[in-house]
């Protein structure tokens, strides 16, 4: 069920998804609960979670047998994960080969990135920067199967492409 709420199955799933997130960033901004007391309420969640959910899942979902459709789609499932962590350690290694093959050309980006993410760190509250980046997290597979994200990295890489082409011209 997780997955097909994640993935936008039915139209009214992402709203669904964002009140959920929202009503849950507020609660934590009107409460203003301490770091300690934050984490563990959260602990005390999921603790909640794992004696509740084996109780009541069958009666919720009812006793029906695993189906062949379900294993695939939970295969599916895994071999997202999978790729997803493929990508990231594929990142994370590129980001180590420059840093060998061009030490301070990766300096340099890192120094800017920090920089970028330090300035923006102090200009956003901390909270509502969490809400953005849970709410990006969430959204994503949903946006990636309705080729949402696709379609705006491939206007992003034309518009790219248009400037560096009038550079060159410009250059010439």
């Amino acid at each position: 069920m997780t997955d097909k709420v994640l993935r936008w199955e039915r139209a009214w799933f992402p709203l669904a998804l964002m009140s959920v997130v929202s009503f849950s960033f507020l609660m934590i901004y009107y409460l203003d609960p301490s770091v300690l007391s934050g984490v563990s309420c959260f602990v005390m969640f999921l603790c909640l979670a794992d004696y509740l959910v084996p109780a009541l899942a069958p009666r919720i979902f009812g006793s029906n047998k695993w189906t062949t459709e379900q294993q695939q789609r939970f295969h599916e499932i895994c071999s997202n994960l999978v790729k997803s962590r493929r990508r990231i350690v594929g990142w994370w290694k590129r980001l180590f080969t420059l840093k060998e093959e061009k030490p301070k050309m990766y300096f340099m980006t890192m120094v800017f990135t920090l920089a970028v993410v330090a300035w923006i760190g102090q200009q956003v509250h901390n909270l509502f920067l969490t809400y953005l980046i849970v709410s990006f997290l969430l959204l994503f597979p949903g946006l990636n199967q309705h080729g949402i994200i696709t379609k705006y990295i491939g206007m992003a890489k034309r518009e790219i492409n248009k400037l560096l082409k009038h550079k060159e011209k410009k250059n010439e």
